[in-house]
């Protein structure tokens, strides 16, 4: 029987790596993107022969037109979602543009909770299924300059537990990842010497790669996880535990 997962943000560093660990395992695809279609296209490419079906969808996630757009083009039972689609914003609290924050609160808290609503009946009707939230070490702890993202992490790793407790007797599972420092686009705007700074702080002494948020998803969606719900586990190599 064939399998679905769907990753929103698959033309990401950590969205990509997601989508290959979870074609290695056997899930055909729905890979949603929303401007760099040539990622997400490589990506599918490079999944050929060894994924049965890989579905590319592009879709704003950060308005309600956007998403209810996206939610028409799906078109199969998921079996697991990972909501992975995200956006930085830093600078002072005072300095951000009331538009910045309608956005962002709806990329991060509002998308997510619309996609999972719709898609939940289904896995409800199966008793089985798997949500999975990519949050951020800043949604545990908090970080000055980036208020807003911080807030919305926090919310979803409060969605993660409320959910979980609401679906566990109908067969589902939702877990949070939350990255510390990850190698992806989110620090190409970080001098060399802020990144020697920040991997002095890191105990394990180094940046994370996304490879290994992919494994950390693999693990929480497998048997190996299955008395495991509700939990956000940190990806941030003992960094703010």
């Amino acid at each position: 029987m064939e399998r679905f997962a769907l990753v929103t943000g698959a033309s990401g560093g950590i969205g990509s790596a997601i989508a290959k660990q979870l074609g290695e395992e056997g899930y055909s695809l729905i890979l949603h993107y929303y401007q760099n279609k040539e990622s997400v296209t490589k990506l599918a490419r490079e999944l050929e022969g060894h994924v049965q079906t890989v579905l590319l969808l592009q879709g704003d996630l950060s308005c309600k037109s956007g998403v209810a757009a996206f939610l028409t083009k799906i078109a199969v039972s998921v079996d697991v979602i990972v909501h992975n689609s995200g956006q930085s914003v830093t600078g002072l609290m005072t300095d951000i543009s009331d538009d910045e924050l309608e956005r962002m609160i709806y990329l991060h808290i509002t998308a997510p909770y619309r996609i999972t609503k719709a898609l939940l009946p289904k896995m409800i009707q199966r008793k089985s299924g798997q949500i999975i939230l990519i949050s951020s070490i800043w949604g545990i702890t908090g970080a000055s300059y980036e208020v807003l993202y911080s807030t919305v992490k926090g919310a979803q790793n409060t969605f993660v537990k409320a959910l979980a407790k609401e679906v566990a007797r109908s067969g589902i599972r939702v877990n949070g990842v939350a990255p510390g420092a990850i190698q992806t686009n989110m620090l190409t705007d970080y001098s060399e010497e802020d990144l020697m700074i920040i991997k002095d702080e890191i105990p394990l002494g180094r940046i994370g790669v996304p490879e290994e948020v992919a494994h950390a998803v693999s693990y929480l969606i497998s048997e190996k996880s299955s008395y495991i719900t509700g939990q956000i586990l940190s990806v941030n190599g003992g960094w703010y535990t």
